[in-house]
């Protein structure tokens, strides 16, 4: 097992089969030891963050290949907080995709003169490029074109995939009563046969629920999301 990469919540390593494995850590994104999804930095370590994480991982990707959703999700290891996956490659140096059904986060900040807080978005889509010395930029369709990073017939493949997946997941979370005010996708290609596939993680780490004005912090979404009926 060959270490590839050490991420800000994850650790990637390479397996003798082709596959790789995903080590979950209990550190989450967010600044001044707030948790943020959106942040691009390490704000603070959650005793059992990776753990929460890779169960709702697990739930939802286990959904997703049932309904025939290309994922890279293979299987995955409770004792030991790890997932299994598929080899995918990146677009350019990585892009992230953010889904969002209210105007919070760095969108509020971005358009607070056009929109009110929490003001409801019709699955509103926008890229931006993993780059934390440039904060992660938001980048346009054209833009992604242009410098070769997406064409614009990927672009529509992955924006209907995120806003299949988002919807999926608040519909998930509307039967606990909660909701999903935004969500961050990662999407790769599969190595292999180059099919665009969801990858990374979906946990309470990179989305914010709510159940009316409460935030769900992500801990807490997995004990809500997992519990028995």
């Amino acid at each position: 097992m060959i270490l590839k990469y050490e991420g800000k919540t994850k650790n990637v390593f390479e397996l003798e089969d082709g596959h790789f494995l995903l080590k979950f850590k209990d550190d989450v994104t967010g600044e001044n030891g707030v948790f943020d999804p959106g942040a691009n930095t390490v704000g603070l370590t959650i005793d059992g963050a990776g753990l929460a994480g890779l169960r709702l991982t697990t739930f939802f990707y286990e959904k997703l290949n049932e309904m025939g959703v290309p994922t890279h999700f293979v299987s995955s290891n409770m004792d030991e907080a790890t997932m299994t996956v598929k080899p995918a490659t990146v677009f350019g140096k990585g892009l992230e995709v953010i889904c969002r059904f209210r105007a919070v986060g760095s969108f509020l900040k971005r358009y607070g003169a056009y929109v009110e807080e929490g003001q409801p978005l019709d699955a509103f889509v926008e890229v931006t490029i993993k780059d934390d010395d440039r904060l992660d930029p938001p980048i346009s369709e054209d833009a992604l074109a242009q410098l070769g990073i997406l064409t614009k017939d990927e672009y529509a493949t992955l924006k209907e995939a995120t806003q299949k997946i988002a919807s999926f997941v608040k519909d998930e979370l509307a039967k606990k009563d909660l909701e999903l005010y935004d969500i961050k996708l990662e999407f790769g290609r599969d190595a292999k046969i180059n099919e665009i596939l969801l990858i990374d993680e979906i946990s309470g780490g990179n989305m914010r629920a709510f159940r009316g004005t409460e935030y769900i912090e992500p801990l807490e979404l997995e004990k809500i999301m997992l519990a028995p009926e």
